[in-house]
């Protein structure tokens, strides 16, 4: 009996160091090409870690803010940043967790981003700001305005997060599986699977993108690193964010504010006017457009077109 335990022990020892070879490996690979190391980095001290941001231009502030989905990270826009810099001092931060930002193994929610938004606006920008947002980012920043309607002035949103997907809330399936990818080694070689390279360039043809052929290796190349930099703690905000626990109910606070708010919908994606109807259903004054042949990343599959659309929006008075 001792002998079989002892020959399980060192099974199990081999069967932890070999994954943990596995998991080094997949960082290796994901991460040498070094997409993210812009040559003029900032950082702002943040009270939960290190904030990465850039800045770029003169003019009224704008803050670009990517999505929250795997691998996003100020890359995102790095397609129009220099268009808007004609005419705006644009700001572009990594999010708490995601892209070279400090990424703590910590229950990430929707009120944590509230609280940086705000923050990083008031000790970075200093001024009143329009903020750009892309999907799940929406709802974070409809709840910033809402918390703090003093900083935040016009706000595009595209592709935003639907309604129904933003009231969900953790069930006992989700917060099991977070509690999974939370495990050393083993929750890491989980996350791996999930977010290698066949995965990304999948979602990339399926959801992001309305043609394959507007795909470049250099898309993929991002944001594979910006999900395993550095040795894939990017696993505990997608954790926080398969998990559940960075929605919020946001109808209360979208039927308050009366700031301008635009949407941009790729309409290519599906279910994406329903989506928007749904803003506009609890907030009349929200106008809304579509860009064509495009999905959920148009500002990386047709930059130009998706600057003209926001360029429009930030002119008018």
């Amino acid at each position: 009996m001792k002998q079989k335990l002892k020959q399980l022990m060192i099974l199990s020892g081999l069967s932890t160091i070999a994954i943990h070879i596995i998991n080094r490996v997949y960082y290796s690979i994901y991460t040498a090409k070094n997409r993210l190391r812009y040559p003029k980095n900032n950082y702002y001290e943040w009270r939960f870690g290190k904030i990465r941001y850039t800045k770029k231009g003169e003019g009224s502030p704008l803050l670009l803010i990517h999505d929250l989905r795997v691998g996003s990270s100020i890359y995102e826009f790095s397609k129009i940043t220099d268009m808007l810099a004609k005419n705006h001092e644009v700001y572009s931060i990594d999010l708490l967790g995601y892209g070279l930002s400090d990424k703590p193994n910590m229950t990430y929610t929707n009120y944590l981003y509230v609280q940086l938004i705000i923050d990083f606006i008031k000790n970075i920008i200093g001024k009143k700001t329009d903020i750009i947002a892309t999907g799940d980012s929406a709802p974070i920043t409809v709840m910033a305005c809402h918390n703090d309607p003093e900083v935040i002035d016009k706000m595009i949103f595209i592709n935003p997060q639907n309604l129904y997907e933003s009231n969900q809330i953790p069930s006992k399936q989700t917060k099991a599986f977070k509690l999974l990818l939370d495990i050393p080694v083993i929750g890491t070689f989980v996350y791996n699977f999930l977010t290698n390279k066949t995965s990304i360039e999948k979602t990339f043809r399926e959801e992001y993108f309305y043609s394959t052929l507007n795909i470049e290796e250099k898309d993929i190349s991002a944001y594979l690193e910006a999900a395993h930099l550095p040795d894939h703690t990017s696993k505990y905000a997608f954790s926080s964010y398969i998990g559940k626990y960075i929605n919020t109910n946001i109808i209360h606070a979208l039927k308050e504010i009366n700031n301008s708010i635009y949407l941009i919908g790729g309409n290519g994606k599906e279910n994406i006017h329903t989506s928007l109807e749904n803003y506009i259903y609890y907030n009349s004054a929200i106008e809304a457009s579509y860009i064509p042949y495009t999905k959920h990343l148009p500002h990386l599959e047709a930059p130009e077109k998706t600057y003209g659309y926001i360029d429009v929006f930030l002119t008018l008075q």
